[in-house]
């Protein structure tokens, strides 16, 4: 078969394994030391500029800011909703509750939060390495796994109280059992990290459509027309990976009954301060041109480099399904479409850029074939 990009057909993702065994010491060794040269920095930060967290211990406090003050509330109180203002339900639950259920036996909710951080950190990265370890020629897997742990936005995986490192070991893992046609496990897995973040909901599709993937592939076929047909020999087993869409479900309907409004996650992103609406403004990123002629050079820049990861994450996607398949290129594109669309400015999409992991191994693939 031809590979063909453009056409109906598509070359079988590549499943390389390496002459060399899985580097998961080396990699761990890396992670380490990533993580206590940017603890020293935030420890310094945290001395000069004062601290916001609740230890007393600036190692630990330098990396409390931003919004882990709001899963830090989730999880010492729980959930609140009032319309129109900013409303913790803006926030997914998994990561908050994880570590509500461990503050009593670390010494407190602000720990036990950069403890499940860290800790999942470290779990998504070896993930990651895993996955790439098996999937591409051995200099493309490096280079992958150095732009996953020198991404600057990776800082998310080494110590702040925030949910993206949870999601990102719990989307990784889904995939990695999705691959072994465990699908139940898949599917449970997924549920878990679409109740982690609001982009969620694209491990679901991933997962969809790469069961039907699984299903394409053990007939010999790679297209779409070939996934069409694979919905007529859909089972039981595979509609399994359908249970990660009930992650969404079960906060939609947590949402029904506690403040009457399933949706309210989606609304208060447009309150004062947030200004996340759904609308024009929103989607035409009128902020964004605005901050880029009016804005301080510092957030031009900012804002500037957001989009441009955005702008890279979509022009990845095809070597995403050349190398790795529909349902990993279906995942991304969700992935990346979200804050796009979602974002008035591009503001924390570099961040969210995180999540999208193929087009992170994709461009240390990319990487390894330039001179």
């Amino acid at each position: 078969m031809t590979p063909q990009v453009a056409g109906r057909r598509l070359a079988a993702p590549e499943h390389r394994s390496t002459s060399t065994r899985w580097p998961w010491l080396p990699v761990t060794g890396a992670f380490v030391a990533i993580t206590f040269a940017l603890t020293t920095l935030v420890t310094v930060v945290d001395l000069r500029s004062g601290t916001m967290g609740h230890t007393g211990l600036h190692w630990l406090d330098g990396w409390y800011r931003w919004d882990s003050a709001w899963y830090w509330r989730i999880a010492a109180g729980g959930y609140f909703y009032h319309p129109g203002q900013q409303s913790s339900i803006a926030f997914f639950p998994v990561f908050p509750l994880a570590a509500r259920a461990l503050a009593p036996f670390v010494g407190g909710t602000q720990i036990a939060g950069q403890l499940i951080a860290v800790g999942s950190g470290l779990v998504a990265v070896l993930l990651f390495s895993r996955w790439v370890w098996h999937r591409l020629p051995r200099r493309s897997a490096v280079l992958a796994i150095a732009v996953l742990l020198t991404y600057p936005y990776s800082l998310f995986l080494h110590g702040p109280m925030y949910a993206d490192a949870t999601y990102l070991a719990l989307a990784l893992g889904a995939f990695l059992l999705l691959d072994r046609r465990r699908f139940l496990a898949a599917g449970l897995v997924g549920a878990l990290a679409v109740a982690c973040r609001p982009f969620g909901v694209a491990v679901a599709v991933g997962l969809a459509v790469g069961a039907l993937e699984a299903l394409a592939r053990d007939q010999g076929g790679y297209g779409w027309r070939d996934l069409r047909a694979a919905t007529a020999r859909v089972g039981p087993r595979q509609a399994a990976v359908l249970l990660a869409f009930g992650g969404l479900a079960a906060w939609m309907t947590y949402l029904w009954a506690a403040f009457g409004n399933p949706l309210a996650f989606v609304e208060t992103e447009s309150a004062p301060g947030w200004d996340q609406g759904v609308g024009p403004a929103t989607w035409f990123k009128v902020a964004f041109f605005d901050a880029l002629v009016n804005g301080h050079w510092g957030l031009r820049l900012n804002l500037g480099l957001q989009a441009l990861v955005c702008l890279v994450v979509v022009l990845l996607v095809p070597r995403v399904a050349r190398r790795f398949g529909w349902g990993y290129a279906a995942y991304t594109a969700v992935v990346i479409a979200i804050p796009i669309l979602g974002t008035k400015d591009f503001m924390g999409s570099g961040r969210y850029a995180l999540a999208a992991f193929p087009a992170l191994a994709a461009a240390g693939d990319w990487l390894a074939e330039r001179p």
